[in-house]
């Protein structure tokens, strides 16, 4: 018998994935400060995260799929590594990990879209507040300035943005292929597809410290694989919406870690938009009609 049961494991499991994704601020600013281009970041990131999938998924026989459909997972992972990693980046070094990280979490927003334009899911009422409330945090946070108490950076609102649009990406994608291929060979590809198209912006340099180096490995190793796979584990023991309601616990310690080791810091404007969008995740997570 195991020391928890399942129900507390899953919670665990799901708490450990929050907890790891709200480590890619604070990991991305410390390569950030010591030189990296974000698009450096991205590339090391992928690239470390697709490995250790590859490495799981050729364990189990999982890399002998059809070449077809080795490459749309691939092309795939352009918009959705490629593009989502690197936007994130460039946010969170123009408006600050805090801001970059609360305007991805306007992805759910986005799935409604999607969802709603793909599988032809109905707009209740409660969806059509939460998205209402999302637009208006987007634009309470976007207005602030974000975390680095500067100008509002144009290009750094757009790639927060693109970033969450990107990430929602996923959901539609991973919906229509889970049931033919496990996860693991579905990131190990799109990793591939997403590291390789980051690969011409990077300048394969010795001027990487040993910090640097453990920095990307842990954004790759930490923030991808083992987030994923906690998350993962935690949808066996766990229903989906519950789950996606302990994940909103993300965007908020992700701010905690920013504001405790470099003092970024929302101004009041900010904390309510920040608070609205991950009210209005909370209210998409826990609608009756989610899926």
């Amino acid at each position: 018998m195991g020391l928890f049961s399942p129900g507390a494991s899953g919670y665990l499991y799901v708490f450990a994935a929050a907890w790891l994704w709200s480590l890619i601020g604070p990991l991305s600013k410390i390569c950030l400060t010591e030189g990296l281009t974000p698009l450096e970041v991205a590339f090391w990131r992928a690239a470390f995260g697709g490995i250790c999938f590859f490495a799981q998924t050729a364990c189990r026989g999982g890399l002998r799929i059809p070449l077809r459909h080795a490459a749309v997972f691939c092309v795939f992972g352009v918009p959705g590594v490629s593009l989502f990693f690197a936007t994130l980046q460039i946010s969170i070094q123009l408006s600050g990990a805090a801001m970059a990280m609360v305007l991805m979490y306007t992805a759910p927003a986005w799935v409604a879209v999607f969802s709603r334009r793909l599988f032809h899911e109905k707009f209740s009422g409660r969806k059509i507040a939460a998205l209402g409330i999302a637009m208006a945090g987007t634009a309470l946070v976007c207005l602030s300035g974000g975390s680095l108490q500067a100008a509002p950076s144009l290009l750094g609102i757009v790639c927060g943005l693109a970033s969450g649009v990107c990430y929602a990406a996923h959901f539609p994608f991973y919906v229509w292929w889970k049931s033919r291929y496990s996860t693991a060979t579905l990131y190990a590809y799109m990793l591939l597809g997403g590291a390789a198209a980051l690969y011409p912006f990077v300048e394969f340099s010795p001027r990487y410290s040993a910090q640097v180096w453990a920095g990307l490995a842990a954004l790759g190793v930490v923030t991808n694989y083992a987030a994923y796979l906690a998350y993962g584990r935690s949808l066996k023991l766990l229903s989906p919406v519950r789950a996606a309601v302990i994940g909103n616990m993300e965007p908020v310690l992700a701010t905690l870690w920013v504001w405790l080791f470099w003092q970024e810091n929302f101004s009041l404007d900010g904390w309510v938009g920040s608070a609205l969008v991950i009210a209005a995740v909370f209210l998409l997570t826990t609608d009756r009609d989610t899926r």
